[in-house]
């Protein structure tokens, strides 16, 4: 099964003070963050000069949900709420989109609103390598697309609100961004993402790997722990692309594209030896390039997930933030007390409590 994506239409007209429209009922959204494997081919710097080796990425949607809240914010300007950042308040078009809360003004901006209150809560940790900046994003663009239907617009599809969650995104970083992080979040599920990288045509096609029955059954095959240390995304991937870009470690990456393949097949198939060896062997591959992307907890945690027969690898470009593990059930029960126990001597470590989710934002 696979799924093909067409174009984005014009967004229509600024929303304007949508206060009003507010006041008679709050609009309220959420999306899935994710774990992943094969990412930074999502970023077209890889993908265009890899397209003849079909490179893909693949990520399972987690239910560590962000939710998004709009209510009337009292007067013209955008004001935004989210948890471990003070509030920011400012007039349309004003604010700095460098600012912790700056890509959610960027979105506002993009869609002309003002007079409104913007409450932002996630259940995953901050900066935690979940992909939480975009999953944002996506849910915030879902919550401005269902006033689109209520002033009788056409609602963004999931195909829009990924492509315009991107570009901003991008347009806002100053840097290379992938698409990963908003496919999880809009679509949900366990799914194979192919680059095509064909001019003219959708970025991205879609594979899911499960099925809703195996899906469920997948939850006892992962384990993933916070380090207790954030990430920050954006130093390890552009030593990444500043690599790839000068010559260097086009083996390592050729490798990559090659064991991203080997553990989607795996996963379909349920074979979970085949799924860790294949996450192994690549997350051994990236510390070559960049010994960074392991922090010493996680580290310890690999060690302990290799020994128990799993496999284990950093999530988004690593650095701290999550790590996930997949194996056997025997052998992922095993290994989490191992883990919790590792991860009780960091205060701000632990276990998270998760599950696969077949939603995407909603």
């Amino acid at each position: 099964m696979q799924e093909k994506n067409g174009p984005m239409h014009d967004a229509g007209p600024a929303l304007g003070n949508i206060g009003a429209l507010l006041k008679e009922r709050a609009i309220e959204t959420s999306a899935p963050c994710r774990i992943d494997f094969g990412g930074t081919l999502d970023i077209s710097s890889f993908h265009y000069p890899l397209r003849h080796l079909a490179p893909a990425t693949v990520n399972i949607a987690l239910d560590l949900r962000t939710t998004v809240r709009l209510s009337p914010s009292g007067d013209d300007r955008i004001r935004i709420s989210s948890t471990g950042i003070t509030d920011a308040v400012f007039d349309p078009m004003a604010a700095p989109y460098d600012h912790p809360l700056g890509l959610m003004f960027a979105v506002t901006d993009c869609f002309g609103a003002r007079g409104v209150h913007i409450q932002i809560h996630s259940n995953s940790p901050p900066r935690s390598g979940l992909g939480g900046s975009s999953v944002a994003a996506v849910a915030l663009i879902t919550a401005f697309s269902r006033i689109l239907e209520k002033l009788g617009q056409p609602a963004l599809s999931a195909t829009q609100t990924v492509l315009l969650a991107h570009a901003i995104e991008q347009g806002v970083a100053g840097v290379p961004c992938g698409l990963q992080d908003q496919l999880a979040a809009a679509y949900g599920g366990v799914n194979r993402w192919e680059w095509p990288a064909e001019p003219g045509q959708p970025p991205f096609v879609r594979h899911p790997l499960l099925t809703e029955a195996a899906l469920a059954r997948l939850d006892g095959h992962l384990l993933v722990a916070y380090l207790g240390v954030t990430h920050v995304s954006k130093d390890v991937n552009s030593t990444w692309v500043r690599q790839f870009i000068q010559g260097q470690s086009r083996e390592s990456w050729t490798a990559i594209v090659h064991l991203t393949r080997d553990f989607a097949d795996a996963l379909a198939r349920l074979d979970m030896p085949a799924a860790a060896a294949a996450m192994n062997r690549e997350t051994a591959i990236r510390r070559a390039m960049t010994p960074q992307v392991l922090e010493s907890m996680g580290q310890r945690l690999a060690e302990a997930a290799r020994a128990a027969g799993c496999g284990a690898r950093f999530t988004g470009a690593g650095g701290g933030g999550c790590l996930w593990a997949i194996g056997e059930k025997d052998a992922i029960l095993t290994l989490k007390p191992k883990w919790a126990v590792l991860l009780a001597e960091r205060p701000t470590a632990g276990l998270l409590d998760c599950r696969v989710d077949v939603r995407g934002a909603c």
